[in-house]
């Protein structure tokens, strides 16, 4: 009796068991250089990568999009103490405090702290809020030796709530962080390769202003004219 279906019978032909072995070690190899094709084209090409932080040509700050999300700062003068950001964040990061002024009658913001030591970034804050107040910065640099110095505390003196329609223009970004904290963001020393420059240059220049100006030799005297030897009689 016939079947139905035809057996399955395989097109390739069946390799030796020596014949499989060396084929193995072909693809092996093969594969090897053309998984590795791509990093070795990289041996003749010139390299980008950025000596971050010794010898970039401008602050990374100043190469970042405005999107970046970096550390937050606030503008209180701008700040209109709706408390939005405040209850957005997920993680209760930003602490404000507001208080009416008993002699004025003014409502003034007397706190305003963001912890970056607990920001995670989401950027919630600065979409709820619709003064412009509160927005991410491109300062990325927040090595602190205690996590405490990562709170940043944006009130020194109780400040007035603003108001939409008289609010000023918004200050800057940056500008308001560098004053809250000095040492923040980008190391005064800008790098280990500058500051080296800078520290050769100014031991350099103290000598140089000290050491009088190299004088011009002066001309040997002349030799004494030698005696004229005694004439013998002839």
């Amino acid at each position: 009796m016939v079947p139905a279906v035809p057996l399955a019978v395989s097109a390739a032909p069946r390799r030796s068991g020596l014949r499989e072995y060396f084929a193995n070690i072909w693809r092996t190899v093969a594969s090897i250089f053309e998984g590795l094709s791509v990093t070795m084209s990289w041996m003749f090409r010139r390299p980008a990568t950025i000596q971050y932080p010794d010898k970039i040509a401008e602050p990374v700050q100043e190469m970042l999009p405005e999107s970046y999300r970096g550390v937050l700062e606030v503008d209180l003068q701008r700040c209109i103490a709706c408390l939005l950001c405040q209850r957005t964040c997920p993680i209760d990061c930003i602490q404000i405090k507001v208080e009416k002024n008993p002699e004025t009658g003014v409502r003034e913001i007397t706190r305003f702290d963001i912890d970056m030591g607990r920001c995670m970034y989401c950027g919630l804050c600065t979409e709820v809020e619709d003064c412009n107040a509160l927005l991410h910065t491109t300062q990325f640099e927040a090595t602190m030796p205690h996590p405490d110095l990562l709170v940043l505390h944006f009130v020194k003196e109780p400040v007035p709530v603003a108001k939409r329609a008289t609010a000023p223009p918004r200050r800057a970004p940056g500008s308001i962080l560098a004053e809250v904290m000095p040492g923040f963001g980008r190391r005064a020393s800008m790098s280990r390769w500058q500051g080296r420059v800078r520290r050769e240059a100014a031991a350099e220049a103290p000598r140089a202003a000290a050491a009088p100006a190299e004088a011009a030799p002066e001309p040997a005297a002349p030799a004494p004219p030698k005696p004229e030897e005694d004439r013998k009689d002839g």
